[in-house]
């Protein structure tokens, strides 16, 4: 007689097949006999275990062997988190450099976006493991929304990353140089920064705005000098290959300032630097070098005409504006006249988008090529304070975009970290100025920019250091040296306003009897933009010149 099958081999081939026992009542792996509302709360669990630790749901509701590997990749995911963040606590430019690295991004790049991919696998993974056809019809629509969210969240996420990853790598690559690094020079790194003008009417490109960043390698303290485009007889250090064309400085009358050298070396001198790829920008750099008697190591040349679009893609930049600055129109055929300005940027604080930012610093009619420096200087300084990382992360595409069009700099790629933290160590502290004429050498009619006199300016430079230096130790008092316009602007918001009626309150209480009938005769008009705007359509020039006057003392709040 055949013997019977043992009773306890049936529960284990219900177990295998889910007919019967355990099998049946585990809901989370098998939820075909689970009632609809255990579904519901089953699928909603898997897809949070999918979101906070992917592979988890995999392993406890599905392929065990895919949540095991999961869990790995996981695992090491957070391990490299938590070692990235004990370095930025350490040492964070390190971060900056492997992102800015051309291998290291590209390594960057590859890992997001697999990563983007794999999470999106177990997304879709785990939808089949729910298996919606089992839950109620009500939920499915919702199950498949959230699905779709947690999704865009975080795979959505790490590919939009690789993407700004791929962006920032490409606009570095265009930028930014593969050459050694350099070290600083007496402590510190001097930049030459050059806003480069090729308008209609010009040949080549003619660098308007000269202006040097001096930064502190240690402490980020920076001092910022102002060249103006006019100056004359720039001096070239005895190893530039321009000392042996001009030997006693760049001298070949009015037709030499400082400005038209970048065109000179394009189009005559390239030769002497064969191996730069933009020569002019070499020579400028000799140039400032021998006139400021510090090593110009690096430079970055920004063109006016797409500075515009830099300004806007940070979201403007906010001034406090020492006097009224004029919009130029166009200049009048056969004459050095322009028609009335276009518009006006009044004193006081003001936010500038692009478009007035470019026409604060480049103005100069009513007003002097000095006040024009100092005005750059301003705007430089509230770009290198309100930059700051939420920006960068933010507004990082319109960024990379508008830097790729507007910016060229022999700047190594591999010191980006290094200079990075300086510039966020020079955020806080207050930039000191000086500029290479008047008003800090002497007055327009003197002439300083035209006959220079190094051995003024060469140890004027060194005193900004040493000043700095002791600025510092002393706890970096603001009141130690007021910078160029930054503690007079507020006296001079007003422009001619406040200085004619200053001058008739004076007459009124000292004047007798004769002060009332000299009252409305002196009393000043209010200055607004429609009264300049009259006296520029009827050319009263010389009212408009003495009310812009001294526009270029400003500040940043």
């Amino acid at each position: 007689m055949t013997p019977r099958i043992a009773p306890q081999d049936s529960p284990r081939r219900g177990k295998r097949n889910g007919d019967d026992g355990y099998g049946v009542t585990d809901p989370v792996r098998y939820p075909q006999s689970a009632p609809a509302p255990v579904r519901t709360k089953r699928a909603f669990i898997l897809l949070l275990l999918t979101l906070f630790i992917p592979g988890s749901a995999q392993l406890v509701a599905g392929n065990r062997d895919l949540g095991r590997k999961a869990l790995r990749v996981t695992f090491t995911v957070w391990a490299l988190l938590i070692a990235a963040g004990i370095v930025a606590l350490v040492n964070w430019p390190t971060l900056v450099n492997i992102a800015t690295h051309r291998w290291g991004s590209l390594v960057l790049v590859i890992v997001l976006a697999a990563l983007a991919l794999f999470w999106a696998f177990l997304f879709l993974d785990t939808l089949r493991i729910i298996r919606p056809g089992l839950l109620a019809p009500g939920m499915r629509p919702i199950v498949a929304v959230c699905l779709v969210a947690l999704m865009a969240l975080t795979a959505g996420s790490l590919g939009y990353g690789a993407y700004l990853m791929n962006v920032g790598r490409g606009t570095l690559g265009t930028i930014f140089e593969t050459r050694p690094a350099f070290d600083p020079v007496d402590g510190r790194y001097n930049f030459l920064l050059m806003g480069g003008d090729a308008g209609a009417g010009r040949v080549g490109l003619r660098p308007d705005s000269i202006q040097v960043v001096s930064v502190d390698a240690k402490t980020g303290q920076t001092v910022m000098f102002g060249i103006p485009r006019n100056f004359q007889n720039a001096p070239f250090p005895e190893d530039s290959p321009m000392h042996a064309v001009y030997p006693d400085g760049f001298n070949c009358g009015d037709e030499c300032i400082i400005n038209a050298l970048y065109v000179d070396v394009e189009q005559n001198y390239a030769h002497l630097y064969p191996d730069a790829k933009n020569p002019g920008a070499e020579a400028m750099k000799d140039a400032v070098s021998g006139i400021l008697g510090i090593e110009i190591q690096a430079y970055a040349l920004v063109d006016m005409g797409g500075f515009e679009a830099l300004v806007d893609a940070m979201g403007g930049i906010t001034v406090d504006a020492g006097g009224w600055v004029p919009i130029s129109s166009s200049t009048i055929p056969g004459t050095n006249q322009h028609y009335p300005p276009k518009g006006w940027i009044a004193p006081g604080v003001q936010e500038l988008d692009g478009y007035h930012a470019l026409w604060y610093a480049r103005s100069r009619e009513f007003a002097t090529d000095y006040d024009r420096v100092q005005r750059q200087q301003c705007v430089m300084t509230a770009m290198v304070k309100q930059l700051d990382p939420a920006t960068v992360l933010t507004r990082f595409q319109q960024l990379a975009s508008a830097g790729e069009e507007v910016v060229e700099t022999d700047i190594p790629s591999e010191q980006l970290g290094s200079f990075v933290s300086l510039a966020m160590k020079a955020k806080g502290q207050e930039i000191e100025r000086l500029t290479i004429g008047p008003p800090d050498f002497g007055t327009p009619s003197d002439n300083f920019v035209t006959f220079p006199d190094f051995s003024q300016i060469h140890p004027r430079v060194q005193e900004m250091f040493i000043q700095e230096e002791e600025t510092k130790e002393a706890g970096g008092d603001a009141g130690s040296k007021p910078d160029s316009g930054s503690d007079s602007s507020g006296d001079n918001n007003d422009g001619g306003a406040d200085s004619g009626g200053t001058a008739e309150d004076t007459s009124a209480n000292d004047g007798g009897a004769e002060a009332p009938a000299e009252t409305p005769a002196e009393q000043a008009p209010e200055i607004t933009e429609e009264y300049l705007q009259q006296l520029a359509v009827i050319g009263d020039t010389a009212t408009l010149s003495s009310i812009v006057r001294g526009n270029g003392e400003c500040s940043v709040p």
